[in-house]
């Protein structure tokens, strides 16, 4: 999904910082928080297409994260320089889990942390593995219910980081 994908157009637009109308939303988001009024315009070929808020971002980041009840939460810490995305899925699909999806962000003491969205109701297995891989498993959560629960956590802790 990428910028142009949840502009919504308004006339008279003030001046604005702007981003190209090709960029992943992910990309998008700390532009965003460091716009003034947080408020982005999004440009093709250097004209204005319309602006990003932070709503329409928070919409299109949910739809890329769809909800999933087949589906387990892992956090996993890591070193920077030990992480490997592939080394993760590889932990993960050992064990005939699959890897979903994953995200990454620097916690407070220099580790990495990475959420993992990971194709089995039960963890334990997958757990286990990136364990025996040398991962810190910080957090995990069977599907159904306590992913649902988890994803509206992660939810509001991004509403949270840009204010809305």
């Amino acid at each position: 999904m990428t910028a142009k994908d949840v502009i919504s157009t308004q006339k008279n637009l003030p001046t604005l910082k702007t981003v190209d109308s090709s960029m992943p939303l992910i990309e998008v988001l700390p532009h965003l928080l460091d716009a003034p009024g947080r408020l982005l315009g999004v440009s093709h070929d250097g004209e204005m297409m319309g602006v990003i808020d932070q709503g329409s971002l928070l919409e299109g980041l949910g739809r890329m994260i769809a909800p999933r009840d087949d589906s387990s939460v892992l956090v996993v810490e890591s070193a920077p320089q030990d992480y490997s995305a592939s080394l993760l899925a590889r932990a993960v699909e050992d064990v005939d889990a699959h890897l979903v999806d994953l995200i990454s962000h620097p916690s407070s003491d220099g580790m990495l942390h990475v959420t993992l969205r990971v194709r089995t109701t039960d963890p334990t297995q997958a757990v286990m593995s990136l364990e025996r891989y040398g991962y810190r498993v910080l957090e995990s959560a069977p599907g159904g219910e306590a992913d649902a629960s988890i994803l509206a956590e992660r939810l509001a802790s991004l509403q949270a980081l840009i204010n809305v």
